[in-house]
């Protein structure tokens, strides 16, 4: 598997696995698919103390240490968001250096590793101390309880403003031919920032289950398509590969992000995998098709 540099000599597989859904009621189905990732050369794990109130940490911190001694990999986790793990509640946002400098203590407990290879901003607005935040992640990093850091945001002012003001190594958004609205942001980023692209498959619309998703999830359309241009496209799009993950990993691949893609099982993952190996490679002509079968769009908020 093709794996992508990151500054801070951070090296992150360019298929790596979002573990927001793995199913952490099944400690054997969790072990499978983290064994299974690492079988087929996925080296990148990205988790948030968020998510499950700590509960996923924990999960993916246990599973990955059964494979420590026969795998190299790298742990991508976030914070910025308060929660009461006991009542299993977010409480809000607080991008504090008092509050990151408090809640990567508990992730590397639930991780149980001694560092953090990189550790996100879980979101950001332009409301935020953020010089505060960006002395927090650099304290850390000059402690040694991180390797790296980046932010995970939409909103292009805050991308800007840690782009000016920041040694960021990573960027994650939501970002897919539907979704294209990144595509934007991309000609302003620092040149040793990488694009990590959450939501590869747009729930599953961009999958072969799309005809079944598209009915059932997007019923009233998304973003500024209406559930008929929805459709359409998707047709469109199929007559430039008929596998619609491939597609979309290849567009990604065209724009060197790194693929986050989230599995709740090991038949899903092992259907990723295969779409990644026939992931076609993209010339600029089919780019073009790609980009005439979707609509062009950017993010309206945010922007001042």
């Amino acid at each position: 598997m093709k794996n992508i540099q990151l500054k801070d000599d951070i090296s992150l597989s360019e298929f790596s696995l979002g573990c927001m859904n793995l199913p952490l009621h099944d400690s054997d189905e969790m072990e499978r698919i983290i064994g299974r990732a690492l079988e087929a050369g996925i080296t990148h794990f990205d988790t948030a103390d968020l998510y499950q109130f700590g509960e996923n940490e924990k999960a993916v911190g246990e599973a990955l240490g059964k494979f420590r001694g026969d795998y190299s990999f790298t742990i991508g986790t976030k914070a910025g968001n308060e929660f009461d793990a006991a009542r299993k509640e977010k409480i809000g946002w607080n991008p504090s250096a008092s509050h990151i400098k408090e809640s990567i203590k508990q992730s590397l407990s639930r991780l149980g590793v001694e560092a953090i290879d990189l550790y996100q901003l879980h979101g950001g607005t332009i409301e935020d101390n953020k010089d505060e935040t960006i002395g927090a992640f650099e304290d850390l990093k000059q402690e040694g309880l991180i390797r790296s850091y980046g932010i995970s945001s939409i909103r292009p002012n805050v991308i800007d403003y840690y782009m000016k003001h920041s040694s960021i190594a990573t960027l994650m958004m939501q970002f897919n031919p539907i979704d294209n609205r990144p595509l934007e942001i991309l000609d302003g980023l620092n040149s040793d920032v990488g694009i990590l692209a959450r939501g590869p498959v747009m729930k599953g619309l961009l999958s072969d289950n799309a005809d079944k998703v598209l009915e059932n999830k997007f019923a009233d359309g998304v973003l500024e398509y209406s559930h008929d241009e929805l459709k359409r496209t998707i047709g469109a799009l199929r007559e430039v590969h008929s596998d619609l993950t491939a597609l979309s990993y290849a567009f990604l691949r065209h724009h060197d992000a790194a693929i986050v893609n989230g599995v709740s099982s090991l038949s899903q993952l092992e259907s990723n995998i295969d779409s990644y190996n026939r992931m076609p490679e993209l010339s600029q002509e089919d780019h073009d098709r790609i980009m005439s079968a979707v609509r062009l769009m950017k993010y309206e908020a945010h922007r001042a």
